[in-house]
């Protein structure tokens, strides 16, 4: 609602129109933010309460990438990462290439099934990660370099990020990157 929001008053500002309702949707908007900040702060209580999640946490926002929003749909949507191998993780987000295949017909490979919210949230993971990841960022330009999509660039990225996430939380260990020699 708030994006929808966001988006009808810069239509408004364009067609300009009278200022009383502009006033009314800045209203609208400040409520909108002043209950997502709340909702987003009951979310980080009720993570930081437990000590595992708190933890899961902890070692999710570690990787560069993910913030608190991603690291809450994962610990909420997928409590069995860090448990399983990392092409059962990329299906279970839906980021795993489907076979379209019949007979000796070969067919394009897409993602689908999987997760769909946790996937969204990963595409805005992964594009923060293409930017400032150490390690995906040279991945992304050089996806990029070569021609591919912008779509395909983000689905790698956040395929990786799913296997970093899985990875990081088998090890226990939080994200380090690799001193320059």
């Amino acid at each position: 609602m708030r994006k929808r929001l966001s988006a009808q008053i810069a239509a408004r500002r364009k067609q300009q129109v009278p200022a009383d309702l502009e006033g009314m949707d800045a209203n609208l908007l400040a409520m909108l933010d002043a209950q997502v900040g709340d909702l987003e702060q009951r979310i980080k209580g009720v993570i930081g309460q437990e000590k595992t999640s708190a933890a899961t946490a902890r070692l999710l926002l570690s990787i560069p990438g993910i913030g608190p929003v991603s690291a809450a749909m994962l610990i909420a949507e997928m409590p069995e990462l860090g448990r399983m191998t990392s092409g059962e993780a990329a299906a279970m987000t839906g980021l795993a290439p489907i076979p379209h295949d019949s007979g000796a017909m070969r067919g394009k490979r897409a993602i689908a099934g999987g997760r769909r919210a946790l996937r969204h949230v990963l595409f805005q993971a992964a594009l923060a990660a293409a930017c400032h990841n150490p390690v995906l960022k040279p991945v992304a330009q050089a996806l990029k370099i070569r021609g591919k999509p912008h779509k395909l660039v983000i689905v790698a990225i956040a395929r990786r990020l799913v296997t970093i996430a899985n990875a990081i939380l088998k090890t226990g260990v939080p994200w380090q990157t690799l001193p320059s020699r």
